[in-house]
Order: C-alpha cells, then structure tokens, then sequence
C-alpha cells in the first residue's frame, strides 16, 4: 500500500535558481526604487537585471530537458484548469498539487516572461532607446504584483495543507507517494548551473566602467549605458562648446 511522505520533488538547480532570482530582483528592486537614477548605486540594478535575464535563459533551458517537476510540460495548465483551481481555493476545497498548481505554474510563467522583458528593454534602453522607459517601469511593477500575488498563495496554501512549501524550495521535498518522487536531485548539472551563472556575472562586473556608468556585453560586445554617466558628459560639452560659440559671436559683433 502506496504511503504518503516526504518525498523529493525539487531539484538542486531548480532550487538555486528560485533563490538566486528571489534575492537577485529584490536587490535591483532597492537599488532601483530606494536610490533613484541619479545615485552612483543605480547602474547596478541594471548590472543586477542582466544578470538574472542569463538565469531566466538557462532556466528555460533547464524546462525542457530538466527533472520532471522542472520541465514546463509538468505545469501547463489550460485558463480553465487555472479558473477551477482558485474558484475551489475560495471555496476552501481542492487539493495539493504534488509539483506546481494552476495558480503558481501561471506566476512563474508570467514571471520568467517579465523578467526576461525587463532584461531585453533594458538592453535597448542602454543603447538609447527611450521609448522603453515606460515599458520597462510597467514591468517591473507587474513584477511586483505578481510575486506579491505569489506570496499570498504560498501563504494561504501553507495555511490551508499545513505544508511549508517554502522549506520545500531549500530541501527540495514534499509531501506525496514514493512514485512520485524524482530519481536525482542532479547536483552536477547545480555545479555547471553556479559556474555558468558566476561566468556571466564576473564577465559583467569585469566590463562595467563605474566612471563612464557603461559597459560592454561579453561575447556580443554590444556597448550599453547603466546609468547618467554618459549624459553627463554630452551636457558638459554641450555646454563648454556653448559658452565658446556664444563668446565667438560676441567677439564678431565688437569687431
């Protein structure tokens, strides 16, 4: 007879990566919002936002070819399978999903899409492209709601199942049948997840000019600005080139 336990439902990767963009967004949300553009400190949340849209690829890399509860094929819910699930948690019924349920497995879509937007407008953003300002900033607080709206189900799910599924993302188990449980926690593929991430991060931090508040893409070589550095300069010799042009056109009139 099929008993059930904790068994293991996360893997090691998926688990890293949960953490690494929990922190990762909630410090390029404090250096963006609590410091302004103005500051010497903005340019990293930028630095930061780059860092988390390599994350995102390899995670959804790892949603194709990862553990079974990893795979995106495991949490693809239809609007009405989405609509039944949060009907029957106001109704305080239905029950646990052994992996994601319809509710999380939309955040986590949602969130991937809105991040990796955050990242690509910003690319365009640090090469000029103004007009993405706004879909940046609207991102970014879509953002917000939605792990705000995340959280509320964690909270009312650990509420209602008296499960942590939060402790779950740090060792990777839930409660459910011993079939359920997925073979590997792959602690190879975590090692080669860190080292790539820690790759892309060193060779950003190494291409970031704080004086200039730019920087180079590894690889693509792409130049984009971070932060006013830049601007800073164009007024400065806007307004040195200025003043000497007025200064030319006075001397003309005397003479």
């Amino acid at each position: 007879m099929k008993t059930e336990n904790k068994v293991l439902i996360w893997d090691i990767p998926t688990r890293i990566f949960h953490w690494l963009l929990v922190c990762g967004f909630l410090v390029a949300a404090l250096l963006a919002l609590g410091f302004g553009e103005h500051s010497p400190l903005f340019p990293y949340h930028a630095l930061v936002g780059l860092i988390l849209g390599g994350m995102v690829v390899l995670r959804v890399i790892w949603g194709f070819w990862g553990t079974k509860y990893a795979r995106f094929s495991s949490f693809l819910f239809s609007p009405r399978a989405v609509f039944k699930y949060v009907t029957q948690v106001l109704q305080g019924l239905g029950a646990p999903h052994v992996g994601h349920n319809p509710g999380s497995a939309y955040a986590i879509f949602a969130m991937l899409i809105m991040i990796a937007g955050l990242s690509v407008s910003g690319i365009i953003m640090g090469q000029g492209g103004k007009a993405f300002e706004e879909v940046h900033e609207v991102l970014a607080y879509t953002v917000m709601g939605v792990i705000f709206v995340h959280i509320l189900g964690v909270a009312l799910h650990t509420i209602r199942h008296k499960e942590n599924i939060t402790a779950s993302m740090f060792h990777g188990q839930k409660d459910g049948n011993s079939v359920d449980a997925i073979s590997s926690s792959r602690p190879i593929i975590a090692i080669i997840f860190v080292l790539v991430v820690s790759t892309w991060t060193g060779g950003l931090i190494s291409h970031y000019d704080p004086q200039r508040q730019s920087m180079r893409l590894p690889v693509l070589g792409t130049e984009l600005k971070l932060g006013e550095g830049r601007d800073k300069e164009k007024r400065q010799y806007r307004t040195e080139h200025g003043h000497d042009e007025e200064h030319t056109d006075r001397h003309d009139e005397d003479d």
